[in-house]
């Protein structure tokens, strides 16, 4: 997941040269779900994805269709490596989303250090860029952050038990609708007009990094919970910094490597998981261990 999704703020920097946010999400989302909804036709996993239709909504709304359409318009002004390191910073944001939406989730010292040199990292990298692509690129990306922790909890808490090929194709179904009234018209003119490496970073876009990496992602999520997925981010921007480097000539600073070093640091101890203390009726009268299953994603087989 780190690498699959280290490479899309390449591959849309390269997109949007010649296709439009909204196209290209049409394309994106369309694309993958011709990929997926055979696999959930074949699993009979998608009549159930559809049940919770207003959560599957919202999902889609804030995991694919707000956040893809801001993280493109955003690259049309920022450096893709930028781009990647601003979306770091979304397991900070997930943990405070965590916080108030769960109270039984603590904010230890350790938590809250970590949170304060995340934030801290992100605020550095917004202040040096913010005078070289302008405010609405920056207020673009963190909506993407917001956007982007947010939709592990919606899955986690009212998507967890329907089978996850069916919500990644329901969801993508659900994105290209939603897109389609404005990207369908100009699609004519575009196919005449876009060039090959546009052409083919929008098709890696919708094969590699939305339907090969929307069934692992819930597969990762089904496994270790919606808040520390986010933790997949650790490695994004070093894959975003590095192609942007090797691939675009981008610019890296020693001020980018530090306040990657604060946003990777806060991370990791902001979604670092706490010990829970014995509870001492439990260790006197220990009952015996419930059987234990394999994580699952709703009801579909491994």
């Amino acid at each position: 997941m780190c690498v699959v999704w280290g490479i899309p703020y390449l591959l849309i920097k390269i997109a949007v040269r010649e296709i439009g946010p909204a196209e290209l999400v049409f394309i994106r989302t369309a694309l993958g779900a011709v990929l997926l909804l055979p696999i959930a036709l074949a699993r009979k996993e998608l009549r159930a994805s559809l049940k919770p239709w207003l959560p599957l909504l919202v999902y889609t709304v804030v995991e694919i269709g707000l956040p893809w359409l801001l993280l493109s318009d955003a690259e049309r002004h920022v450096d893709s490596s930028f781009t990647g390191l601003v979306i770091a910073g979304v397991p900070l944001v997930a943990a405070v989303l965590a916080r108030l939406s769960d109270h039984t989730e603590r904010l230890t010292a350790t938590r809250v250090g970590g949170l304060l040199a995340g934030f801290a990292g992100v605020t550095l990298l917004l202040g040096f860029h913010v005078g070289t692509g302008g405010i609405v690129p920056i207020l673009e990306l963190v909506g993407v952050v917001v956007c982007y922790a947010a939709g592990p909890l919606i899955i986690e808490r009212w998507l967890t038990d329907v089978p996850r090929y069916g919500v990644a194709a329901a969801s993508l179904v659900v994105g290209a609708v939603l897109f389609a009234p404005v990207a369908v018209p100009s699609l004519p003119s575009l196919a005449r007009t876009v060039s090959t490496a546009p052409a083919l970073a929008a098709l890696g876009l919708a094969v590699i990094c939305t339907a090969l990496a929307f069934v692992l992602f819930f597969a990762l999520v089904a496994e270790v919970g919606g808040v520390r997925a986010t933790v997949i981010t650790f490695v994004n921007p070093a894959v975003a910094v590095v192609l942007g480097f090797l691939i675009l000539d981008e610019e890296v600073t020693a001020l980018t490597g530090l306040a990657f070093v604060l946003i990777l640091l806060g991370s990791f101890l902001a979604t670092r998981a706490t010990r829970r203390r014995p509870d001492p009726a439990e260790a006197a009268d220990p009952a015996p261990a419930p059987a234990t299953t394999a994580p699952g994603h709703g009801g579909g087989s491994s």
